[in-house]
């Protein structure tokens, strides 16, 4: 036995303070049992880590019988506030094989023999930043800023959004400017009904069409932390009105784990006031946080594209809107099936219950889908917002897709153990 422990009960997307501890060379995770169902586990655990690993990166999970597990360490993400110099998250998948029963691991600093393929950063300065795994792309960052110079121009830079390229880095799978609808973009969040008070007046603005004026606008890149299990960048984004005054500051976190075969994007939002009585507002097809599909769906698969919710697989090229579908509301999930370049796909959007309620969600068999709401935003505290989207290759049933949203959600509990020294 340890001669003192401190547990620290850790679950996803809940901070705490801890008392910060002695050298150790090592510190436990202990795992709840996970159930039955075979699939990879992406797990983040709040930790206030020993001093030896204060400036340590990447790490070694071990036990009796299994390979080791790399994890990694990084600095509290958004909506983790911890004041400790030592708090930590640690990132670490749980292979599909080692599901089950609850999983007692060391984690120590590795004495790596061979180097790891690791996540990097690749920028086109002023343009857009790629995010590889070694040379193979996972996820791109539009950024440029708005050109007015001509007014199709002012429409391929007037909003920033992420692209997502399929899990082998061949194509594309988001759909840029132009083509059917170009005001729907990549992974993207914003409203079209925003009212505020600036200046003393009341004004309006629309930040998903950008068509009078409005704009987001990168101001730029706050953060970008990368290794072998996981990347995250966070971004600072002005929300302008007509007039091109900034109504709101957005900071924006893209997190991605790599799992072998699977594209995993947890979206992180903090939406602070700069404006008076600020709401946000909309409709289910243009505003909220929603992924549009490649133009290669419209173009030549839309009739193929189907959806999956809770109660079950929809009939392809059929689809589902609030209001007229009133049930179309507070889904734990909704996944689209949908056909590109010879592949079919299933993206899952999983919400989280944290999030404003009520959620009306929206469809189309062209590839697009997710969710709105409606809320005020304070000057004084931000709008937080927390989503996960899963993509794979090929078909997922109402079972798997339930099954990864408890895990974004209410994951596996993690007790964390270290042992001091003197």
């Amino acid at each position: 036995m340890f001669a003192a422990k401190h547990l620290i009960q850790s679950v996803l997307i809940v901070a705490f303070c801890v008392t910060p501890l002695m050298a150790a060379d090592s510190f436990h995770v202990h795992i709840a049992p996970q159930g039955d169902a075979k699939r990879p586990l992406p797990l983040k655990v709040d930790v206030s880590v020993p001093k030896g690993f204060a400036d340590v990166d990447v790490v070694q999970l071990t036990a009796k019988g299994i390979d080791p597990i790399i994890a990694q360490l990084t600095k509290p993400g958004l909506g983790n506030e911890n004041p400790d110099p030592l708090a930590r998250e640690l990132h670490f998948v749980l292979p599909a094989a080692l599901i089950g029963p609850q999983r007692d691991l060391t984690v120590k600093i590795p004495e790596l023999e061979e180097s790891l393929t690791v996540y990097q950063f690749q920028d086109e300065p002023g343009k857009h930043k790629d995010l590889l795994f070694g040379d193979r792309p996972v996820m791109r960052y539009m950024y440029e800023a708005v050109d007015t110079s001509t007014e199709d121009r002012r429409h391929e830079t007037m909003k920033v959004y992420h692209h997502l390229f399929d899990p082998k880095g061949e194509n594309l799978l988001t759909k840029g400017p132009g083509g059917l609808f170009q005001h729907h973009r990549g992974i993207f969040y914003g409203f079209n009904r925003i009212s505020y008070e600036q200046d003393g007046e009341k004004k309006s603005a629309d930040v998903w069409h950008c068509n009078k004026g409005e704009s987001q606008v990168h101001e730029k890149f706050v953060r970008e932390e990368a290794g072998p299990v996981m990347a995250r960048q966070v971004v600072k984004i002005d929300w302008n009105g007509k007039d091109g005054k900034t109504f709101a500051t957005e900071l924006r976190q893209m997190t991605v784990y790599h799992v072998e075969g699977v594209q995993i994007v947890d979206f992180t939002s903090e939406l602070l006031a700069k404006a008076d009585n600020l709401k946000v507002d909309g409709d289910p097809q243009h505003a909220g946080f929603q992924f549009r599909a490649t133009q290669h769906v419209p173009d030549k698969t839309a009739n193929e594209t189907y959806y999956v919710r809770p109660d079950g697989k929809g009939e392809p090229g059929k689809f589902r809107n609030w209001p007229a579908n009133k049930e179309h509301v507070d889904l734990d999930f909704n996944a689209m099936s949908f056909v590109a370049f010879g592949q079919r796909y299933t993206c899952c959007y999983l919400d989280s219950p944290e999030n404003p309620k009520p959620a009306r969600f929206s469809e189309r068999n062209y590839g697009r889908f997710g969710s709105y709401f409606a809320t005020d935003v304070s000057q004084a505290e931000p709008l937080q917002l927390h989503y996960r989207l899963w993509l794979q290759p090929g078909e997922l049933g109402v079972e798997q897709i339930q099954q990864l949203r408890e895990d974004f959600v209410a994951p596996p509990k993690v007790t964390v153990e270290v042992e001091e020294k003197s």
